[in-house]
């Protein structure tokens, strides 16, 4: 089963759970905004988020490097070639607008909650701006994944304190952890100070259990390269850093 839902591409990873606010400003995204605001209240503001394997989150909108003679592209697709499938990691998440405030220059402050994993299966183009056919992947437990779920707890409790030692400050989110597994692996995959390519393969995991064990691997990993580093910087367990598009 596939739904069609407007597409957002961005230079980061959203996962079920995570809080992401918007600053939209290009006009292909505030045109998505204003068709939103279209949705009846009581219905969900849904669009999708997939993160950008090969193109630019923002478009050129002047000449520049390195040829200052080039004419900047226009349109829904501009940034992502002549084929923007294949600008896109292939799995993203639907996120539900919360809300989305139109500002008096036109602007618009979006928050929003990645709601479910989404296959992409096609882009299309032909409108405003990008929409996508998408196939809603089910979460799959896997084995064992409740003993994960408890080792990669107390795996991110110790990289929490690392981290809160490197900036010398004291460790906030650590009581509110969830115990659901599908739940801990989310929102540490978020939480974690990895690259782009790191987080979609966490957010691709064929179940939870897989997600989970990965996920111990890279906390005791990146737990004893900070013990090595005099400073490292910290996150919000839910809430990712504001997209400027």
């Amino acid at each position: 089963m596939t739904v069609r839902l407007p597409l957002f591409p961005l230079n980061s990873v959203l996962f079920p759970g995570l809080v992401l606010p918007l600053n939209v400003f290009e006009e292909r995204y505030r045109a998505m905004m204003r068709d939103l605001l279209k949705t009846p209240e009581e219905d969900p503001r849904r669009f999708a988020v997939v993160a950008i394997r090969d193109g630019h989150e923002v478009a050129a909108s002047a000449p520049g490097m390195p040829d200052p003679t080039a004419v900047p592209e226009r349109g829904p697709a501009a940034g992502f070639g002549p084929d923007p499938l294949n600008a896109f990691h292939s799995v993203g998440c639907v996120a539900d607008a919360a809300t989305i405030r139109e500002r008096a220059d036109g602007t618009f402050e979006v928050l929003a909650t990645g709601t479910t994993r989404v296959r992409l299966v096609s882009v299309d183009a032909s409108g405003p701006f990008l929409t996508a056919e998408l196939e809603e992947l089910t979460e799959e437990p896997g084995d064992e994944a409740g003993a994960l779920a408890e080792g990669v707890l107390r795996a991110f409790r110790q990289y929490q304190k690392r981290l809160a030692g490197a900036r010398e400050r004291s460790v906030s989110t650590t009581a509110d952890l969830p115990d659901q597994p599908s739940v801990v692996s989310y929102l540490v995959a978020a939480a974690m100070m990895l690259d782009t390519p790191t987080k979609q393969r966490l957010l691709q995991a064929p179940d939870t259990a897989s997600r989970l064990r990965d996920e111990l691997k890279l906390l005791r990993a990146e737990t004893s390269i900070i013990r090595t580093l005099p400073s490292l910087p910290a996150s919000d367990l839910t809430r990712g850093p504001t997209s400027l598009n």
